[in-house]
């Protein structure tokens, strides 16, 4: 279970801070932003501490129509992992899309077949003016892929019912911010029966959060939750996740995507760099590293790889706002298992690299490895295959 931060792009019309306001969504399609979320969740399993994980999201809005007063949303989201207290980048965990309507007090209409975002219709506004000190109540919904843990082929819905308490403005990091208390509760027993061993058939727990809302942008600023949450199953083990959350919403900023290629294609023509190729995509712009080489059967880089790794440090410190995708590939070589673990464990090497040259900080570096899976020349040749095995490090538009 992942948490994901639950809110997209509101805004309320602004009054001085001891007023009553009005608080709605709008959407000017074209608008774009993005949202990092950290989540610290330890895992019980029968009551006997199990592992805690280190999650990072990454999601990137953008308003695509209005109607009406309500947004369609496109929505792309990236989890991460890495282990507790670990200072290594994060490796990729799972991508995913989702589109939506939401409209001018938050309720949602989406397909029943995606799975984010997990919490849905929060927060949720009464259709009149709050007051510090007004509360309020809404339905609400969480939505789990449980897929992979489970063997559950369709995402895993049940209804929450949410108290809201406006508490007036608070300062944080030196600014005024409206704060939005968020609670609810769950105890939900489903009766549907599936296929898979091991299935949830009661779901208990609570969601404490804060909402600080962005007067002056008219969208959340940051968000912070504590949850505790325990899935029954039908064989009578129960799973329990319990941690904190927190999120922060950025402003996305257009990237000339065009303009940075060549001024990278630029740099490593300078520094005589070898074996690279620029190029440019809906994700940003990619430098691909061909023939790169480690140690045999490992990820351990030899010298002439890190000098060049050294001079596309330096590049990358020119783009400081852009998030970084490491992505390994191999040759047709070995099993699809070892591919797979090779091409990791090298992105990953390259990723560790540039983290302890200080060009970002952990939550900015994700890595993921593909194996063999996108070869980019023939596998048949030694020529293709040396090409194949390449890093590719992608200077993300968002």
């Amino acid at each position: 279970m992942k948490r994901i931060f639950p809110a997209i792009a509101a805004v309320f019309l602004v009054a001085s801070p001891l007023m009553a306001r009005e608080f709605r969504f709008t959407y000017s399609p074209g608008d774009r932003y993005r949202i990092h979320s950290q989540v610290d969740e330890s895992v019980y399993v029968n009551g006997v501490y199990s592992h805690t994980a280190d999650i990072l999201n990454k999601i990137s809005i953008e308003v695509a129509d209005e109607e009406s007063g309500s947004g369609l949303i496109k929505a792309w989201f990236q989890t991460s992992e890495r282990s507790y207290a670990s200072d290594s980048v994060y490796e990729w965990a799972r991508e995913y899309y989702s589109e939506f309507w939401r409209d001018e007090v938050g309720r949602y209409r989406i397909d029943e077949s995606y799975f984010m975002p997990v919490v849905r219709s929060v927060p949720q506004f009464p259709e009149r003016d709050l007051a510090p000190g007004d509360t309020w109540t809404a339905a609400g919904s969480e939505v789990h892929d449980f897929r992979d843990n489970f063997g559950i082929p369709d995402a895993f819905h049940f209804p929450i019912q949410v108290s809201y308490l406006y508490s007036g403005t608070e300062e944080l990091d030196g600014q005024l911010y409206d704060l939005i208390e968020i609670s609810y509760t769950v105890f939900f027993r489903q009766h549907r029966a599936y296929k898979a061993e091991m299935y949830p058939v009661m779901i208990t727990g609570y969601s404490d959060q804060l909402l600080y809302w962005d007067f002056r942008l008219g969208r959340p600023h940051h968000y912070s939750e504590e949850f505790d949450f325990i899935f029954t199953f039908n064989t009578g083990d129960a799973v329990e996740y319990t941690g904190v959350a927190e999120a922060t919403v950025h402003a996305t900023v257009a990237m000339d995507k065009e303009q940075v290629a060549e001024e990278i294609r630029n740099r490593l023509d300078e520094s005589q760099v070898e074996n690279t190729e620029v190029s440019v995509d809906d994700a940003g712009v990619t430098v691909s590293i061909e023939n790169i080489q480690f140690l045999p059967d490992s990820a351990v880089l030899v010298e002439r790889e890190i000098e060049k790794l050294n001079v596309i440090a330096e590049i990358l410190e020119g783009y400081p706002e852009r998030d970084i995708l490491i992505t390994g590939h191999t040759a047709m070589a070995g099993t699809a298992a070892g591919r797979q673990a090779l091409s990791e464990e090298r992105a990953k090497a390259v990723g560790n690299y540039l983290l302890r040259l200080g060009v970002r900080d952990p939550s900015r570096i994700i890595t993921r490895g593909l194996g063999g899976t996108q070869p980019v020349a023939d596998n048949s040749t030694e020529e293709g295959m040396s090409r194949n095995r390449r890093v590719e490090i992608t200077i993300l538009e968002n």
